[in-house]
């Protein structure tokens, strides 16, 4: 059987599933998702309950014809809209080179206000724009002393990149077992009035040396590689090199699910860097 959210379910499991699901009908499907995973011990590396995961990989089974679900609740929320407030307003431009600027302080963001002011940055400056990241994930606010300079996002790494396993060196049952190990930098931005000559790869400098603490105290384990995607032509990818990240080749333009084998997405350059001398070993293992 196709592997769903990176776990094989055998024969037994999935019948074990269906009756489960059978077993309760008045029960949600988040509370099914978490009766699964206890079922299966399906958890993180901090020990919680991959519930999240869970759901998603149901709801890909059910559309596979391989199970029903209750009908949901509740329909799906909708994303706020993230519209420009004065909070986020351009101010006044600063070009001193890095070496002049004061501290870097790099902040997790944290608390609802911090969460949707980041957001609303992102969706106001970021050509990308904000969508929202599901599963683990760290933000950031960059702060040169009291003056705000940039916003950083990690989260869950691509599912599968040929130039990255090719580097890696790992197969599919090793990749699907340990690609929480590698972390994504989904968002990079430095905001438009902020024109200060090596200051992005100084803030990646930082960053390689605070994420994988910062991850190992909220999620329990510290991730080895990180990787992200830099848009061609729209972006060189200078500040990464400049940073000591590897580009190892580019992506297909092909999304997760896309049905066709022709590019249909931006081709984007993989750039990767490791957390640990010894990554692919961990990474193989």
């Amino acid at each position: 059987m196709k592997p769903y959210c990176g776990r094989h379910f055998t024969d037994d499991e999935l019948q074990a599933l269906c009756r489960l699901i059978e077993a309760h009908p008045g029960s949600s499907r988040a509370q099914l998702s978490r009766q699964v995973c206890e079922l299966f011990d399906w958890r993180k590396p901090n020990d919680e309950l991959k519930d999240m995961t869970c759901r998603v990989a149901m709801l890909r089974m059910q559309a596979d014809g391989l199970l029903t679900l209750p009908a949901a609740r509740r329909a799906a929320p909708r994303q706020p809209e993230y519209l420009p407030t004065h909070a986020t307003d351009p101010q006044p431009v600063l070009t001193q080179p890095v070496h002049e600027l004061p501290p870097l302080r790099l902040h997790q963001v944290v608390g609802s206000a911090n969460s949707r002011l980041w957001n609303e940055y992102i969706a106001r400056y970021h050509y990308l724009g904000h969508t929202p990241m599901a599963g683990s994930q760290s933000r950031y606010f960059v702060f040169a002393g009291e003056t705000l300079v940039a916003l950083l996002s990690f989260g869950a790494s691509a599912w599968k990149l040929a130039a990255r396993e090719q580097f890696i060196g790992w197969h599919d049952e090793q990749r699907q077992r340990n690609l929480q190990l590698v972390v994504n930098n989904a968002r990079f931005l430095i905001l438009p009035w902020i024109q200060c000559k090596g200051l992005a790869s100084k803030i990646l400098s930082l960053m390689q040396r605070k994420l994988p603490k910062d991850w190992l105290a909220r999620y329990g384990y510290r991730p080895v590689l990180l990787e992200t995607f830099v848009e061609t032509p729209r972006h060189r990818g200078t500040c990464y090199q400049a940073a000591n990240w590897i580009k190892v080749g580019q992506t297909a333009g092909r999304g997760k699910k896309c049905p066709t084998s022709k590019s249909i997405l931006p081709i984007k350059d993989i750039w990767l860097y490791p957390l640990h001398r010894a990554f692919r070993s961990v990474l193989c293992r």
